[in-house]
């Protein structure tokens, strides 16, 4: 079952970003990249965690996404074969922001 969730994570995470890149013409949104989706047991709810570029796209974009959830949802829809396409939530990942946070104290800590 496990692989199953995956590989719709998978599929949903793909097309999700060529829905974003191609189709989606908001030039409010900027460079957003998804490194991950998580599917709940029952393909109900995925979670779409998106990241962008630049400091200063954060909260719009993050507007224009939640904005654009129907259509999204929608172009998801017809690229899926499962019986339901699930409710996107949308989350931002700050994983970058930690990730160089520690590579920045442990270089801090190698140079005393």
């Amino acid at each position: 079952m496990a692989n199953k969730e995956e590989r719709i994570a998978g599929i949903i995470r793909k097309s999700i970003s060529e829905i974003i890149t191609i189709e989606l013409k908001n030039p409010h949104l900027g460079f957003v990249t998804i490194p991950e989706v998580k599917v709940s047991k029952d393909f109900s709810y995925a979670k779409v965690y998106v990241s962008f570029m630049f400091e200063n796209e954060i909260e719009e974009g993050m507007k224009v996404l939640e904005k654009s959830k129907g259509f999204i949802r929608s172009g998801l829809a017809k690229r899926l074969d499962t019986r339901r396409c699930p409710e996107l939530v949308f989350i931002l990942d700050e994983s970058f922001k930690k990730e160089a946070r520690i590579t920045e104290l442990l270089n801090k800590d190698k140079e005393k």
